[in-house]
């Protein structure tokens, strides 16, 4: 389901981190899903009943070196369990 938000909301918000960058409808690889993109740094900010959730905690980051495992928040302790 794709989000409908005002076209004149849609051009005031914008990325709540220090690049403060605009926001695009959709997420990568699905330009339906109820979500919002970050234009800069590539966020994904969840969009709940029509309310964008614009709070960095709640972002999804994208992963710089390649796509990470679906549900794998902060992926920093996979190493240590692969050496084991």
């Amino acid at each position: 389901m794709a989000i409908t938000l005002d076209a004149q909301l849609l051009e005031i918000l914008a990325c709540p981190s220090p690049d403060h960058a605009p926001l695009r409808p959709g997420a990568p690889g699905n330009p339906e899903a109820d979500a919002l993109t970050c234009t800069e740094c590539g966020r994904v900010y969840p969009v709940r009943d029509g309310i964008p959730v614009l709070l960095l905690d709640e972002a999804t980051v994208p992963s710089e070196s390649g796509p990470a495992p679906s549900g794998a928040p902060g992926d920093t302790g996979s190493s240590d369990a692969d050496s084991a």
